[in-house]
């Protein structure tokens, strides 16, 4: 089941709006990331791959110099740039694809990467989209990175696999989204496949989590 770049920035440049408007508040599992990777020092820069509305850049603006959000949808962008300005935190939101990063190597000591990994189609793309973290990661640095797992209790399978889910925007109109939905054991190969290294991998809310660092 392919659906090219375009489709999926179209898919949520179509529900930007509506999505941004229930994404409020940081992943539990995103700020205790954060507050951990950050103990004994401040990030210069941080980076958030696949950004949405801005919540975990938010979230990160609090614990680095600079934060630089990324995603393909400029309707996403667009809320994010709302979400900056009402709440007064700084940021440098771009357009961008995950898997061609317009980043310099070792450019951020900092990176999260959660809920967008499972977007991306066929594997080579979702593992080049790790190598190219991989090579924008200090290598001092750590990343987190999530996608959808068969662990999660809306699915009755174990193997990964291609499948779509209906977004439903008010009035009942239903926009469906491209996910790869993740067997536990295929998240760890795929990261062992590219050129990060895996500190900890784990399921936590359905989701596969993993805590990285370059090679």
């Amino acid at each position: 089941m392919d659906q090219p770049r375009d489709t999926v920035r179209e898919t949520y440049d179509r529900i930007a709006s509506h999505f941004a408007s229930t994404r409020e508040y940081p992943w539990p599992e995103v700020k205790s990331f954060v507050e951990e990777a950050t103990e004994d020092s401040r990030p210069v820069r941080a980076l958030d791959l696949g950004c949405g509305n801005g919540r975990h850049v938010e979230l990160l603006s609090s614990y680095a110099d600079e934060v630089v959000g990324l995603d393909v949808s400029r309707g996403l962008l667009t809320e994010a740039t709302k979400r900056a300005a009402d709440r007064e935190f700084d940021t440098h939101l771009v357009q961008g694809d995950a898997s061609r990063l317009p980043f310099e190597a070792d450019s951020f000591d900092l990176c999260v990467y959660v809920a967008t990994l499972h977007h991306l189609t066929p594997r080579e793309t979702r593992v080049a989209s790790l190598d190219e973290l991989a090579r924008v990661l200090d290598s001092e640095g750590t990343a987190l990175v999530s996608a959808w797992s068969t662990a999660h209790d809306t699915f009755d399978r174990e193997d990964g696999f291609d499948t779509t889910v209906d977004w439903t925007l008010p009035g009942g109109e239903t926009v469906p989204r491209y996910y790869h939905i993740y067997a536990p054991d295929e998240f760890d190969a795929d990261l062992a496949a590219s050129d990060l290294t895996v500190l900890e991998s784990e399921i936590s809310s359905g989701n596969c989590y993993a805590v990285l660092s370059g090679r």
